[in-house]
């Protein structure tokens, strides 16, 4: 079949794209697009999808985007405009935005973070049990923090795609986009327990506990004590959840009390690193001087 005629399909192949219900695509479905209509198109057997892509990209309103992170590159085909939301979230299936770009959606910051925090859980694992010691907790939180490297820039922003704790996607919901588009997002009780554990991908300790306030209005504790104990983690983040309601200075003493009917066993620390510190007795917690 001569090539030309992957020309005169064109104005078809435009209407079948224009069709879809979906405007975000994989290689995969490109392929599949292909294969169903080869023969109303009339085009060759022979011809690949890396064929017909080609011409996609040259001749129609497709246009490739490519998200270079450094453990795995990602290629989507967007047909005609899509919001930068609807494409972060179709890197992955399950994926939400997390950390700093919740505390965005949720109004809990008042800066515009150029930097998107993208989380798609991982394998759920096998959890060590008797292994917390004070020793290893202090040799633990006074190294630097283990930041993920797997970012790359992408238009103005810097994206990054967290590999993060399987929670059966625990305290996830929909929110509207800037641009009317769905977006999963960490709740406010998921994503002030995100920022706990994770300062450094939620603007610091200082940004943090800002949140902490602004939440005071969206906030269920009870909700939120019931976050931290679902979550399970293996360090005592309910001392820093706790001081940082304190700290807040908003909450009712009540409230407060939810996060210490939690055990108190250990000295614990409000981020990695820190270099002078203080000490609260009743959270059993350091925290930065000054703070």
């Amino acid at each position: 079949m001569p090539e030309a005629r992957i020309k005169i399909a064109k104005s078809d192949i435009v209407r079948t794209f224009d069709e879809l219900p979906k405007k975000i695509l994989g290689k995969s479905d490109i392929d599949r697009i292909l294969e169903q209509n080869r023969q109303f198109w009339r085009l060759r057997r022979t011809m690949t999808v890396d064929e017909f892509l080609k011409f996609l990209l040259a001749d129609t309103k497709l246009k490739e985007v490519r998200f270079d992170f450094p453990n795995r590159k990602i290629i989507r085909y967007v047909w005609g405009k899509a919001a930068l939301y609807d494409v972060l979230m179709s890197l992955h299936p399950t994926c939400y935005l997390s950390h700093y770009s919740a505390m965005f959606f949720h109004a809990l910051t008042i800066q515009v973070p150029k930097t998107i925090y993208v989380n798609h859980e991982q394998q759920a694992k096998s959890r060590g049990e008797g292994s917390l010691r004070q020793d290893r907790i202090d040799m633990a939180m006074k190294r630097p923090p283990r930041m993920s490297k797997n970012f790359t820039d992408y238009e103005d922003r810097k994206i990054y795609l967290l590999n993060g704790k399987q929670t059966d996607n625990l305290g996830i919901i929909e929110m509207q986009g800037p641009e009317g588009e769905t977006v999963r997002v960490t709740g406010v009780e998921r994503t002030l327990v995100d920022a706990a554990v994770r300062p450094f991908y939620a603007g610091g300790v200082y940004e943090v506990l800002n949140a902490y306030r602004l939440a005071r209005e969206k906030v269920s504790v009870n909700k939120l004590a019931a976050t931290v104990k679902n979550l399970d983690y293996i360090y005592p983040y309910h001392q820093v959840v706790g001081f940082y309601l304190e700290k807040a200075g908003v909450y009712k003493e009540s409230s407060i009390a939810l996060l210490r009917k939690f055990d108190l066993r250990y000295d614990f620390y409000l981020a990695h690193g820190m270099k002078e510190t203080a000490y609260s007795e009743k959270w059993r917690l350091y925290f930065p001087k000054g703070f």
